[in-house]
Formats: C-alpha cells, sequence, structure tokens
C-alpha cells in the first residue's frame, strides 16, 4: 500500500492533479473560516455553544463547519445539489429537456449551463432566509446577544450577495477539480466536508472517556460497528445484478460481427444518497422554518410539528402502546423498540418512496430493451422488445425494495447503536449516519477508481494485489 501511495507522485501528470486537487481543497477550507460581513463573531460561537442539533448540525455536518462559523460558504454545495437534482427530475418530465440530454455533449453542456442558473436562484432565496435568521439569532435564543450587531436591509442584501457568490465560487472550484484534478469536485467538496468533523468526533469522544460518560466497551463497540457498517456500504455500493446479454452474428461484408456474450449490470441501490436528501429536506423543512423565524414560534402549529417531527422526539411506538394500553411495561425487554418514533417511520417510509420514484424517472426499461434489439442483443429466454424491457423492469423493482430498506438501515443505524451501547457524542452520531457514510463512502470508492485506472494505464500496479475497483456508476 505505501509503495503504491509513492506510485502516485512518480507519474508527472498524475502528481500535478494530485497537487491542484489539493491547493483548491485548502482554498476551500480556508473560505469556511472566513465570517460574513457584519456579523459578531464572538456572539456566534456563544450561540452555537447553546444551540446544536438537529438541523442546525446536519448543516453544519455538510458544509464543513461553515455553517457554525456564519462565514461565506455557509451554503455550501447543496443548493448545487439541489438544482443538479430539480433539473435532472424535470429532464424525464419536459420532452425538450430530455431531447436535450440525447444531444450529447453540446446538450450537456447547456443542461450543465440551466443547473448553474438554478444554483444561482436557490443561492438567492436561501441566503435570505438565512439573513433574516441571523438578524433573530441570540434574541430570542442562546445567550440573549444579537450576532448582528446592525441589522437591516444593508446588511440583507450584502448576506445574499456575499452568501450566493460564495456558492457560486465551491461551484467553480468543484468543476475545476473535476476537469483539472482529481475524482469528481462536486462529490469531493461534500466529502471534504464531512471528513472535516472527524477530529470533531475524536475531541468528544476523547472528552467523553475522561469525564467517565462513556466506557472503553462503548468506544469498542462504536469502532467494530463502524467497520462492519462501512463493509457493508462498500458491498451494497458495488453490488450489481448481473443480466445475461447475447449478441446475434451478423456479417457484414466479408467480416462477421457480434456472436458474443455479455451481461448488463443493475445497481442495487440506483437512487444512491438522492432518496436520502430528499427525505431529510421534507422531515426538516418545519425545523427549518422554526430556526428562521424564531421567537414564539414554539407556541405556534409550525412549533408543534417541528417537534413532532424532532429526531429525538419522545412520540414513539412505545409511547403510543402505554397510551392505549396502561398495562405495557414501562421498560420492555427490546429497548430497541422505543427507537421506531415518528420522525424514524416517516423518514423510512419516505426513503423507500423516493428511492422507487428517482428510479422509475431516472431508469428507463424501454431505452434499454430498444437499444438491446438494436444492437442485435437479447437475453437468453426473453423477446427481444416489450417483454425484455419487462422482464427488467421486474427485476429492478426488486432490486430497488433491497436497497432501499438497506438505505433506511444505515440510516437509522446510530438511533440502533445508542440505544444498544449508550448515548454517543452528536458529532458521532452524524458521522454514523446513513447520508454521511454513503457519501463518504461512495466518493471515496469513485476516486479510488480513478487513481488506480491512471497508475494501471502507466503500468503501475494499483491499490489492490488482487481484485480490482469498480466505479460507482
Amino acid at each position: 500500500m505505501l509503495e503504491s501511495f509513492i506510485n502516485l507522485f512518480r507519474v508527472p501528470e498524475l502528481k500535478k492533479r494530485l497537487i491542484f486537487t489539493a491547493l483548491l481543497v485548502m482554498v476551500y477550507r480556508l473560505g469556511a473560516h472566513i465570517v460574513v460581513p457584519g456579523v459578531d463573531a464572538k456572539a456566534v460561537a456563544e450561540y452555537f455553544g447553546s444551540t446544536y442539533g438537529g438541523f442546525l448540525g446536519v448543516a453544519n455536518l455538510f458544509t464543513g463547519g461553515a455553517f457554525k462559523r456564519l462565514s461565506i460558504f455557509s451554503l455550501g454545495i447543496m443548493p448545487y445539489i439541489s438544482a443538479s437534482i430539480i433539473l435532472q427530475l424535470l429532464t424525464a418530465v419536459i420532452p425538450a429537456l430530455e431531447k436535450l440530454s440525447k444531444e450529447g455533449e453540446e446538450g450537456r453542456k447547456k443542461i450543465n449551463q440551466y443547473t448553474r442558473y438554478g444554483t444561482v436562484i436557490l443561492s438567492i432565496i436561501q441566503a435570505f432566509g438565512l439573513s433574516m435568521w441571523m438578524q433573530n439569532m441570540g434574541r430570542y435564543q442562546g445567550s440573549g446577544i444579537p450576532v448582528v450587531p446592525q441589522p437591516g436591509i444593508g446588511f440583507q442584501l450584502m448576506t445574499v450577495l456575499t452568501l450566493t457568490a460564495g456558492t457560486t465560487f465551491i461551484m467553480w472550484l468543484g468543476e475545476q477539480i473535476t476537469e483539472r484534478g482529481i475524482g469528481n469536485g462536486i462529490s469531493l467538496i461534500i466529502f471534504i466536508g464531512i471528513v472535516a468533523a472527524v477530529p470533531q468526533g475524536v475531541i468528544e469522544i476523547v472528552t467523553a472517556m475522561r469525564s467517565e460518560s462513556m466506557t472503553l466497551f462503548t468506544l469498542l463497540m462504536i469502532l467494530i460497528a463502524t467497520f462492519v457498517v462501512v463493509a457493508l456500504v462498500v458491498i451494497v455500493q458495488q453490488g450489481k445484478r448481473k443480466i445475461p446479454v447475447s449478441y446475434a452474428k451478423q456479417v457484414r461484408g466479408r467480416k462477421m460481427f457480434g456472436g458474443q456474450n455479455t451481461f448488463l449490470p443493475l445497481k442495487v441501490d440506483y437512487s444512491g444518497i438522492i432518496a436520502v436528501i430528499f427525505a431529510s429536506s421534507i422531515l426538516m423543512f418545519p425545523q427549518t422554518l422554526a430556526q428562521f423565524f424564531s421567537g414564539g414560534i414554539a407556541d405556534t402549529f409550525l412549533g408543534k410539528v417541528s417537534a413532532f417531527l424532532d429526531k429525538n422526539s419522545p412520540y414513539n411506538i412505545h409511547a403510543l402502546f402505554l397510551w392505549i394500553f396502561p398495562g405495557f411495561p414501562d421498560n420492555p425487554p427490546l429497548t430497541i423498540f422505543k427507537i421506531f418514533n415518528f420522525y424514524n417511520l416517516l423518514f423510512a417510509a419516505l426513503v423507500i418512496f423516493f428511492c422507487y420514484f428517482y428510479t422509475a424517472i431516472a431508469f428507463n426499461p424501454k431505452d434499454i430493451s430498444e437499444n438491446l434489439k438494436k444492437f442485435g442483443g437479447f437475453i437468453p429466454g426473453r423477446r427481444p422488445g416489450a417483454n425484455t424491457a419487462e422482464f427488467i423492469e421486474r427485476v429492478m423493482i426488486r432490486l430497488t425494495l433491497a436497497g432501499s430498506i438497506f438505505v433506511v438501515f444505515i440510516c437509522v443505524f446510530p438511533d440502533i447503536l445508542s440505544e444498544l451501547i449508550g448515548r454517543i457524542p452528536s458529532t458521532v452520531d452524524y458521522l454514523l449516519g446513513g447520508t454521511s457514510l454513503l457519501i463518504v463512502v461512495g466518493v471515496a470508492l469513485d476516486t479510488l477508481s480513478q487513481l488506480e485506472s491512471h497508475m494501471v494505464e502507466r503500468h503501475y500496479s494499483g491499490f489492490l494485489k488482487k481484485g480490482k475497483l469498480r466505479a460507482r456508476r
């Protein structure tokens, strides 16, 4: 393994790409520490010292700590991700966009340009809401010290301009990494933002060990569980259902073509992280509004809905059973029974729904069947055309069910672990969450796959002595 890493810097082109990627990542991390103009940094530290968790914790995790500091990169790259998902869904609905997506490189460039426009629009909307929230921070919650000493229209305009420019700059950094660096730039930026929270998680674990609120057994269980879950994520991310495909022999002139046997790979988890992002966004929407428009909001309907959908809400199946059956035991034998609160149940239902929804939009078995028929390919035992499309669709439905159940398990795994071994630190809880693990493992596999291909092309051995890394897509 050490020799493989040394070989990375023996290839001039690969060395330049790695250095270029590292420099841009350093620029991104530097920008995450530059506070928005007009914000009191000390008041921000006091506010987040007393109010941290839920929506704020998740937002801070995916921005690499930029949200907690209210830096110029507070919005992160999420507006770009949201615009990409929205445009991808619209491509499957609007015929003009679908036709544009099939026009090759020129069509892809136009769609990317539309995605950039959508990113700017979403950034402006989110930046305005964030500026309104900044002006209310510290007045109704936390220390009582205003985070923005001089609120007003001037601060709002400056904040919208600054945050929008910050997100646009991050988008440009990601595109430059993709073009001139290593890996997918946008995914790598999200990866860096999540990994940046690892030192904080280690500090929280050490602090808990010193205060004796966490035992050595709990730490060992966390490490073992992390290793097992990461291994499962790798298996599912790389897992494919291989459908055999045969090509008929064709004679063209004096040459014979076809007559080959191959396979059609279908991913177990086709939607990837998109279903989790959709489900999380819907469930966090009331909490987001409650955070942005604070001040007596807890007494309103929105505040009650936000409390009901809180991840740590006491409204769970166990409480429901106690209300319906007064004789039900207060401490049931299966303590995992308590984790089934309404947030987790709704989250699981939404993840399964969006896994099927995204797969139905992005995966078209009719197009695959027509392409196989056009090039003389067929699935043994299936007639070309509609029968082949029905078979592929039926297989994909079963795969999606298995993949969605696995994603739900990964997402609720931290709650199960906390119930079994005791409360774990908040940062570790977020790092072990399904969204974080799926992104980190997926991006790591994709980046290692690109490094492997670069090294093999130049006659260097890769990172694995046996086997090969396969790209996610």
